[in-house]
């Protein structure tokens, strides 16, 4: 008997199902009249620190959390942490 590992049935069909990956830098929460008085040079401070981790998320699920990193002139992800794995 060949022991090949094979996924489970269906798993092929799912993996190319694409998801919405989103980073959050952080969050904050403001008073309506503060909002309505942004302009183009408006600053929001954020809930974290410049040091602190960013969060991944797939589809509104938090997945991960990562290092921003630029690659190529645009910004990305250096994953530091997945959510849910076993350490």
């Amino acid at each position: 008997m060949e022991t090949t590992e094979k996924s489970p049935p269906g798993l092929e069909l799912l993996l190319g199902v694409k998801v919405k990956l989103t980073v959050e830098l952080g969050s904050c929460q403001l008073p309506m009249r503060d909002v309505l008085q942004f302009n183009v040079s408006s600053i929001v401070k954020l809930d974290k620190t410049a040091q602190s981790p960013v969060d991944l998320y797939a589809n509104q699920m938090l997945i991960a959390r990562g290092e921003v990193v630029v690659v190529d002139d645009a910004y990305g992800i250096k994953i530091t942490e997945l959510i849910g794995a076993k350490p």
